[in-house]
């Protein structure tokens, strides 16, 4: 199931302009590049920023989220019906052939549970072609960054055309081992209401990453670093052997 913030068609409207600077996905419209991808999926596409960024470049894209609200927000966008949309998961795709598959903006760390992340590894594998990569980032366990998950350091104010002004943050509320869950509550001036999203995250260290991925059939060519959070970031290169 999505996660309030992504499935409440009043807070799927909100997702882009509350963090409007995308330029995380510079490095993944880079490495489409690199690698040369024609096709690509997209997992946990949400509104649908980076698939239209790759299909505005003329990629044959597909997008996938479990979150019907935020595909809403996809499909209203320019260009929306150049991209294959589908609501679901990796796990119950159709027969594809991508070059390239991504999971952007650590929605690696949104599958929390170990059998939704194995199926999302294997379901990736089968859409690729032999040869494609499998491309995603995942947060270092060592920097907790939840730690600045805290009313005091995550709270924005912003006036929403059409909207009006919201307020903003985040608060963790429980740190289990690898899992972290945290309550994000926004406030609407215009008329006073409330809504809070529970998500819950889960920080893997690279060494389980890359046993996971080599378990699932991959190659792990490469881990880079987040060229906009350094040393913040795993970004794993995983390719789907030839034979």
């Amino acid at each position: 199931m999505a996660d309030e913030c992504f499935g409440h068609p009043r807070l799927a409207a909100l997702y882009d302009p509350l963090d409007p600077d995308r330029s995380d996905l510079d490095a993944y419209l880079g490495m489409a590049e690199e690698f040369g991808a024609r096709r690509v999926l997209d997992i946990g596409c949400g509104t649908g920023v980076f698939a239209l960024l790759l299909a505005g470049r003329g990629i044959e894209v597909v997008g996938v989220d479990p979150a019907g609200a935020s595909l809403d927000v996809a499909r209203g966008k320019p260009g929306g019906a150049r991209v294959r949309w589908i609501e679901g998961d990796a796990t119950a795709l159709p027969p594809l052939r991508v070059d390239l598959v991504t999971m952007t903006a650590n929605v690696a760390q949104a599958v929390a549970d170990p059998g939704a992340w194995h199926g999302t590894l294997r379901g990736a594998h089968a859409a690729l072609r032999p040869g494609g990569r499998l491309v995603f980032e995942t947060r270092d366990p060592a920097r907790r960054a939840w730690e600045g998950w805290t009313r005091e350091e995550s709270y924005s104010r912003a006036d929403v055309p059409g909207v009006g002004t919201v307020e903003s943050w985040h608060q963790v509320t429980e740190a289990d081992g690898p899992l972290v869950t945290f309550r994000t509550t926004y406030v609407f001036a215009a008329d006073g209401a409330v809504l809070t999203s529970d998500s819950t995250l889960r920080f893997r260290e690279r060494e389980e990453v890359e046993a996971d991925l080599e378990g699932h059939g991959y190659t792990v060519e490469e881990v880079r670093d987040a060229p906009d959070r350094p040393g913040r970031e795993f970004v794993f290169v995983a390719r789907r052997p030839d034979a």
